[in-house]
């Protein structure tokens, strides 16, 4: 069977794809899974500075073209030139390939989130509007293509939006749960952690913030690590001198897998303080480490972080919100404690070994229709 994937950035966990994130890394996932089935998988994604223009990564034959805009035309160019495939795996983030239009074989729609809100963090007025209305027309012109998503109110968004076909599937981490849990007193020094790329809509600067609420509104001793890179670390550097932070901050820069678990595992929480996210996956990620998160009260991440069963969701979306958060929990050590073990009992579930095999399996089922 031939797959033919259209995704964002992928360059096989390289710093050079600026763009590259949750999305894609679970859309590699799926490909590696499905190559490890015996198909065939083609991936065409947006170019990036040093980037090749064709690679291999674990089996995947990745081709780059286009930019931002453009991208959906040289992945036409492109697809007619190759010999038929079996399925068309169309991904939307923002915007979408159109692939339903041009490439005569059967198309399913992978989307992480509904921009919404997003939209605003990137672009000003009138440029946001036009990508919110963008994206509202896509949906109703893909009334009649199946979509897959791992969100519950993503999967609500897009059945109100008028698609008639949304299946949920779950996302999946390549990090595994421990099983025994280190002692873990919660205690001052708090340790925080962020784990994101450094964009407007993951909103990195609310956790500094809400680290400066901590140690001078609150008199807590505590200290955060900021893992990830991207377009907005230099203006969070300015931030954290800005509120007298920078002594209590640490910018770690993008780390691979095995110093980032070692980082979840130390941290006492995660702040997470997106606008709006498809479902949270470096929240799964902490909570395998046994780390619970705090968490804004937003989609995507009320459905990955379960309130005071798994961290804690935040009354509102403001860094003093966090604050009290954390502050609260100091008087709550014996349910930390439970939160560690449920967040790690619920994360193991969510590895790809449980997740991948179901999600191939609705793949195979759609090549066939």
């Amino acid at each position: 069977m031939q797959l033919f994937g259209l995704a964002g950035q992928i360059s096989h966990n390289q710093p050079g794809a600026p763009l590259a994130g949750g999305a894609e890394r679970v859309s590699l996932a799926y490909m590696r899974g499905l190559i490890e089935r015996g198909h065939e998988v083609a991936w065409f994604a947006n170019k990036f500075s040093g980037g090749a223009r064709e690679e291999m990564i674990d089996g995947i034959q990745v081709v780059r073209g286009g930019g931002k805009f453009t991208s959906w035309r040289a992945a036409r160019k492109w697809y007619a030139t190759q010999k038929p495939f079996d399925l068309v795996i169309d991904q939307h983030h923002g915007i979408p390939w159109y692939a339903p239009w041009w490439c005569k074989t059967r198309c399913v729609a992978y989307i992480h989130e509904v921009l919404g809100p997003i939209w605003d963090t990137f672009y000003p007025w009138p440029l946001s509007a036009i990508g919110k209305w963008q994206e509202r027309v896509t949906h109703r012109k893909y009334r009649d293509v199946p979509f897959w998503t791992a969100s519950a109110f993503t999967r609500d968004q897009l059945e109100a939006s008028g698609v008639k076909s949304v299946t949920q599937i779950p996302y999946g981490v390549e990090t595994r749960a421990l099983v025994e849990l280190p002692e873990k007193e919660l205690a001052e020094p708090l340790q925080l952690i962020t784990v994101s790329r450094l964009a407007p809509n993951k909103q990195v600067g609310h956790a500094i913030s809400a680290l400066r609420c901590l140690v001078e509104e609150n008199k807590v001793q505590a200290n955060l690590k900021i893992v990830g890179q991207g377009q907005e670390l230099e203006s969070l550097r300015k931030l954290a001198v800005e509120q007298g932070m920078e002594t209590h901050i640490e910018f770690a820069g993008a780390l691979a897998e095995a110093e980032k678990d070692t980082a979840l595992r130390e941290a006492h929480w995660l702040l997470h303080t997106s606008v709006r996210e498809g479902w949270g996956l470096n929240v799964i990620e902490a909570n395998a480490m046994g780390t619970p998160a705090v968490v804004y009260p937003v989609p995507g991440l009320i459905e990955s972080t379960l309130h005071e069963k798994t961290g804690i969701v935040a009354q509102e979306e403001s860094p003093k919100a966090l604050a009290d958060a954390i502050v609260a929990s100091l008087k709550r050590p014996k349910d930390y404690v439970n939160w560690r073990t449920a967040a790690r009992d619920r994360a193991a579930k969510f590895h790809w070994d449980h997740v991948l095999p179901a999600a191939c399996d609705q793949l195979e089922a759609w090549a066939k229709e």
